[in-house]
């Protein structure tokens, strides 16, 4: 899967040739790409794999997850100028983006260093790079949520609006789905969230809920169906996400982790 992944991103980048091929002298070099900021990094297996496609040598000094500071350098490169050139800006694309998201998690992660909760990211990613975006998001220290929609049942309040009888239809899912599929329901009330676990379902995630409402339905679950797993959702922020942690539910998610996360600055020398 990474293999086409990077296929793909490269031609996409070339096109039909890169056009430096037909004039730039093709001696062999060197290169490195240095770290312009401090972050997580995140996208080596991809570049690696990139490097294998084009038969580029290569050594990376730092490791996915590993903290950066300014001015590290990552890797060298060493193989043909036209090919390096070539793969440069594929390279520092993968690089960049996947540690801007691993960066952003990782700051999300310290405030709950103390806390065992996790933290999940969402569907929120960009069409065609869920699975790129999601491996940043574990790099950071993060949890992937579902991959998509064949590996959980979720019910959200646009599906809840089209299900006459909740009780009903969690019953006939369970019959029609694979038995280790996980059914959850978005709630937006205290009532909602209670109803959700009168149904036996497996999972309630409290969306855009307040904090206050939320200990309630940690404290009726905990007092009726201990199973059952929670999940808080919407309006969460590095500054609150804590008094979230503390609720008492299972895990967070965001999708702000990123569809919010911003690039780390890296850049290519030769040598």
């Amino acid at each position: 899967m990474i293999k086409n992944f990077v296929k793909k991103a490269l031609q996409e980048d070339v096109g039909r040739g890169d056009l430096f091929r037909l004039i730039g002298k093709n001696r062999k070099v060197t290169a490195k790409i240095v770290s312009k900021e401090g972050g997580i990094l995140s996208g080596v297996d991809y570049v690696k794999s990139l490097c294998k496609v084009e038969k580029i040598k290569y050594e990376f000094f730092k490791k996915d997850s590993m903290v950066l500071k300014k001015g590290d350098v990552i890797a060298s490169f060493e193989s043909k100028a036209n090919k390096i050139l070539m793969c440069e800006r594929t390279m520092l694309n993968l690089l960049q983006h996947a540690s801007g998201i691993a960066t952003n998690v990782h700051t999300y992660m310290e405030k709950l260093k103390d806390n065992e909760i996790k933290l999940l990211d969402t569907r929120k990613t960009r069409p065609l790079l869920r699975v790129f975006e999601k491996y940043a998001v574990r790099c950071g220290g993060g949890s992937n949520h579902r991959m998509g929609l064949d590996d959980c049942l979720m019910l959200k309040d646009t599906h809840l609006q089209t299900i006459d009888n909740l009780e009903d239809f969690i019953k006939r899912s369970r019959y029609k789905l694979p038995y280790t599929t996980k059914i959850e329901v978005e709630c937006e009330s205290i009532k909602d969230a209670k109803y959700a676990m009168q149904c036996r379902c497996d999972m309630v995630m409290c969306d855009n809920m307040s904090i206050e409402d939320i200990k309630e339905v940690v404290k009726y679950k905990n007092e009726n169906f201990p199973y059952i797993l929670l999940e808080a959702s919407g309006n969460i922020t590095k500054e609150n996400i804590l008094e979230f942690a503390k609720s008492g539910v299972d895990a967070i998610s965001s999708g702000s982790l990123i569809h919010q996360a911003t690039w780390l600055d890296f850049s290519m020398k030769i040598e």
